[in-house]
């Protein structure tokens, strides 16, 4: 009977307005998730979070949601021939394995700690990745977008010239998406790494598409497609292990897929309209604003946990309010860059198709 009332404690009330909110919240991870291939869910995990659901049920319900979402936009876009399904495979079997071990991490820090530390280690964790890996991503699409870089120039880093020049006999398999042979022996620490973090803050993307671009070389639009593959994997496993422990909101998952259906074919579409450099720039933009409104909840789940001094109650409502407004404005700001890009495309490719109508009418 305890467990039974734990278990049901994890789970918010519903009402109407954080219905609606949470299908907003699952268009956007959508929109994103098409465009960017990195699950969108570091947008919904903190969503859910700021409406009062623990840390550990968000990764969970979220990770749930994920795979059926990630199988469409997979589908969707090897329609384009974005999606190298081999490498998402060889890499999606490793983060299985990251998956069960992060989640093993997970459940151990909830019953220790209780909501407050499993949410504080979320918390943590989002902002140190977002930090680094969003700092990193920005760097990039300015470099890429100063320099001019095409899509097929993108491959060349050194660390990926390195991986690929390797050859460890009995190991090596051909990627399309490389146009290379490269060692299964880097593609599982990377995998198991993707999966771990994706146990964790129900993220593995942040790991997933850089890894794939700047170590083993793969052009960012097939990165970001391939990475929809290997969610499928992880979060299928991922979320069975999740549920069998109690930890599955399936309504939060099953509203937030319902948003997340219809964003991710948009975003989808998105990608055949834009510049590799816009990919990495709605990515980075999103990862520094979503870092700020997890930031401010960090001191409110310390003092919960007595490590630093105890925060008054309004100053708790003052950081949650915050919170919970940067949240929506990474939200709007991910929509309006993602649906400005695919609009500005789709004119530039009917004016395009106007002037070839005119040619030929000559």
């Amino acid at each position: 009977m305890h467990d039974i009332a734990a278990e049901v404690s994890n789970f918010i009330n519903l009402d109407a307005l954080t219905i609606i909110y949470l299908f907003v919240v699952g268009f956007v991870g959508g929109l994103v998730s098409g465009f960017i291939g990195s699950g969108g869910a570091f947008v919904l995990t903190p969503a859910m979070m700021s409406l009062g659901v623990p840390g550990l049920v968000a990764v969970a319900s979220n990770m749930c949601h994920k795979f059926p979402k990630a199988l469409v936009g997979a589908i969707k876009r090897a329609r384009y021939g974005q999606v190298d399904v081999k490498l998402g495979v060889v890499l999606g079997v490793s983060a299985e394995a990251g998956v069960l071990y992060g989640a093993h991490i997970q459940e151990a820090i909830k019953k220790a700690y209780g909501d407050a530390g499993s949410n504080l280690y979320v918390s943590a964790a989002f902002v140190v990745i977002l930090a680094v890996v969003g700092g990193f991503v920005l760097r990039d699409a300015w470099k890429t977008h100063r320099s001019g870089t095409t899509n097929d120039e993108e491959k060349a880093t050194k660390l990926a010239k390195w991986v690929q020049s390797i050859n460890i006999p009995g190991t090596m398999v051909y990627f399309k998406s490389l146009d290379a042979k490269v060692s299964v022996l880097f593609t599982i620490p990377l995998g198991f790494a993707t999966g771990m973090l994706a146990a964790t803050i129900a993220v593995g993307g942040f790991v997933g598409v850089p890894s794939m671009i700047y170590v083993l070389g793969a052009p960012s639009l097939m990165a970001s497609a391939t990475e929809l593959v290997i969610a499928f994997v992880m979060g299928l496993g991922g979320s069975f292990k999740f549920a069998m422990h109690g930890l599955v909101d399936i309504r939060l998952a099953m509203i937030i897929l319902a948003g997340s259906l219809f964003g991710i074919q948009l975003g989808a579409i998105g990608t055949t309209y834009v510049k590799p450099f816009m990919i990495k720039l709605v990515m980075g933009t999103i990862m520094v604003i979503v870092l700020f409104s997890r930031g401010l909840m960090v001191p409110v789940y310390m003092s919960q946990l007595g490590l630093i001094a105890k925060i008054s109650d309004d100053t708790v409502k003052i950081l949650k309010n915050t919170s919970f407004a940067i949240m929506g404005f990474a939200l709007i700001m991910g929509a309006f860059i993602v649906l400005k890009a695919m609009w500005q495309g789709r004119q530039a490719e009917r004016a395009e198709a106007a002037v070839e109508a005119l040619a030929h009418g000559k």
